[in-house]
């Protein structure tokens, strides 16, 4: 049977129906959390599949043509039945089903979910799992994910963030490489080393090397290399596994390197920083209960010592 709407259609006719109701392309992508570029976007990829003008667009408001009127009438009426079926369905049961669609970064993806996953879905038979591994940003509305894991949490207030963990950070070289070149015993000395330097692809300047001095105060340092990666820090992994210098990394990412004696942790005394991981999904859905299946299970997984309190989360779809 074909499929007549995919989630990113259903999603447009809920935004359609919410920029009707507030005759506002602005104040619903603020209701929504995405930007008003994206509503104005999704509107025009709808009209232009139903070949209707759905809005009279001025420069403070919109209005509904009388075609907009028609279609709004009807996409109310469908949306009310979809919520009414799916409070019928999840007051009756609420273990987890249906498609989980995910979007995660490049680092996580490889070397903390991807080994998580044959857990997961055995744990969950009904649950069918789509996994988008990408560092570039995503639109919820537009791109249809259910949940994202990003690195930081989210400067848009309009997203939920919930952390999954502090990932640790070490340096990291070859024994042959320590074997040659001595290491560092100050911060100061990291200037006589060859180092493996991160370009962040969202801003195009380095990734600081993140330590703890002497007095136990936290410190960033900019460090200057004529080696450079863009992109994808796994390639910095592998270059430093190659012999090519120093490279600092979360601890996750290199444990395999270090247990197959590839690499050898250095620089140890300055050890103790972490950046944050988080699982990121839009501030106006509500959690369904496959998406909350999923961050209660990574949340365990990764914190092997018992699984953290889940803490709050919106009510189930």
């Amino acid at each position: 049977m074909s499929r007549a709407f995919d989630p990113v259609q259903l999603g447009t006719i809920e935004l359609f129906c919410k920029a009707a109701e507030l005759g506002s392309f602005t104040a619903t992508a603020q209701v929504l959390g995405v930007t008003p570029a994206s509503v104005s976007r999704s509107i025009q990829r709808l009209e232009a599949r139903l070949g209707v003008k759905l809005f009279h667009r001025t420069t403070r408001s919109v209005r509904l043509t009388h075609d907009g009127e028609l279609y709004r009438e009807q996409c109310q009426q469908a949306l009310e039945q979809i919520a009414e079926a799916e409070r019928a369905i999840t007051g009756r049961q609420r273990h987890p089903r249906g498609v989980l669609r995910i979007s995660v970064g490049t680092v996580y993806a490889h070397h903390r979910l991807v080994p998580l996953l044959p857990g997961f879905m055995a744990a969950y038979p009904e649950v069918e799992l789509e996994l988008n591994v990408s560092n570039r940003n995503i639109d919820f509305v537009e791109d249809g994910y259910d949940l994202a894991i990003r690195l930081g949490e989210p400067r848009d207030g309009r997203i939920i963030a919930r952390k999954l963990e502090d990932a640790s950070l070490g340096v990291f070289c070859t024994p042959d490489y320590a074997a040659r070149r001595p290491a560092p015993t100050s911060l100061e000395m990291l200037s006589q080393h060859d180092l493996i330097q991160f370009i962040t692809p969202s801003t195009g300047r380095p990734f600081p090397w993140q330590f703890v001095n002497e007095q136990g105060d936290p410190v960033d340092l900019h460090v200057q290399s004529r080696q450079r990666v863009l992109d994808d820090v796994l390639a910095g992994l592998g270059w430093a596994v190659a012999g090519g210098g120093l490279f600092q990394i979360y601890h996750f990412v290199a444990a395999e390197a270090l247990l197959q004696g590839k690499l050898i942790e250095v620089m140890t005394p300055f050890a103790g920083r972490s950046r944050p991981f988080y699982a990121l999904y839009p501030q106006h859905r509500h959690l369904s209960a496959r998406v909350r299946a999923f961050v209660d299970y990574l949340l365990a997984a990764v914190h092997p010592e018992g699984s953290p309190v889940p803490g709050e989360y919106p009510p189930l779809r």
